[in-house]
């Protein structure tokens, strides 16, 4: 049987679907918002550099206001720290301002983005011509910040998004917090096995993005096998892993929520599994792959952006 919810080493529960909200227009998704907890929704993936938050706090203060059964405490929110607030100094300064734009005293889950940082005091993606201008912040200086705000009750739980198996082994030694999840690309042709063991064995909870694919994925796979999206979220869910499909369709948006009425059988699990070809769709290792803390290396994988 399959729940709901997920318990994190934090002692937190996380609802194991969530709505995602990257590439979600602005002006948008604070109605998707609404609608989605009218349907029933409880996790929200929300972030910095998507640049929707303050649309979705608003969106979510309102409904609070209005509704005389769901309120903050029965909603999960998650936030990410974006790459150029990595210094101990600015990840806290982000913290608080991502505080004040969910109109809330505490953040239920912060993730750092990306273990690597681009330089600080400026624009999201800073850039001198055509490249991206990097920092070297040790991404432990962010947990280290991470952290603190949590011993201050502004977080309740932390965790990484897109780290390696080396990298989160490292915060495990070194932080005084055990990362509660990890968030990374999982779907139908990207199993990432070898890394979702590691978490499981250290008991870190895993919550798949891209569930469904991206939109720039490559044409052959439009064109392959069309599997029914409450399939492959069942598939992810009997897996143990949590998912956070984006939708701004009030059908959809439905369907991705109700797969918590049937099971997969062993057989249809195991032909499902038959997809796994190594195909990383949120790639960015052409831009980002030579910084010393990018987590994969260049030629890890095929890609399909």
């Amino acid at each position: 049987m399959v729940e709901k919810e997920v318990t994190l080493n934090s002692g937190h529960k996380m609802p194991v679907v969530g709505l995602g909200t990257w590439q979600s227009s602005p002006g948008e998704i604070g109605q998707v918002i609404k609608t989605a907890l009218d349907i029933g929704y409880r996790h929200f993936d929300c972030a910095q550099v998507y640049g929707n938050e303050a649309e979705i706090g608003e969106a979510l203060e309102e409904y609070f206001k209005a509704s005389s059964t769901v309120k903050r405490e029965n909603v999960f929110i998650t936030s990410k720290i974006w790459n150029t607030f990595h210094s101990f100094e600015k990840c806290s300064e982000a913290v608080e301002e991502t505080l004040k734009r969910f109109r809330t005293s505490y953040l239920d889950l912060v993730l750092i983005h990306w273990p690597h940082g681009f330089q600080e005091g400026g624009e999201l993606f800073p850039k001198v011509g055509d490249e991206i201008q990097y920092s070297d912040v040790d991404y432990l200086e962010t947990w280290k910040a991470l952290e603190k705000k949590v011993d201050e009750g502004k977080i309740r739980s932390i965790g990484l998004s897109n780290f390696n198996k080396d990298q989160i082994q490292r915060i495990i030694d070194e932080g005084k917090i055990r990362p509660a999840v990890l968030q990374i690309e999982v779907n139908l042709y990207f199993h990432q096995i070898v890394l979702r063991d590691f978490c499981e064995a250290n008991r870190v909870a895993i919550t798949a993005y891209s569930p469904l694919g991206s939109p720039g994925r490559p044409e052959w796979m439009k064109k392959g096998v069309d599997t029914p999206a409450q399939i492959v979220l069942r598939w992810d869910i009997q897996k143990g892993l949590a998912v956070i499909p984006k939708s701004t369709n009030e059908t959809r948006l439905r369907e991705n929520l109700e797969i918590f009425d049937f099971e997969l059988q062993e057989d249809d699990m195991a032909q499902l599994n038959q997809f796994d070809c190594n195909l990383r769709l949120i790639n960015i290792a052409d831009r980002d792959g030579h910084h010393k803390y990018f987590p994969w290396p260049k030629k890890e994988v095929r890609s399909g952006s």
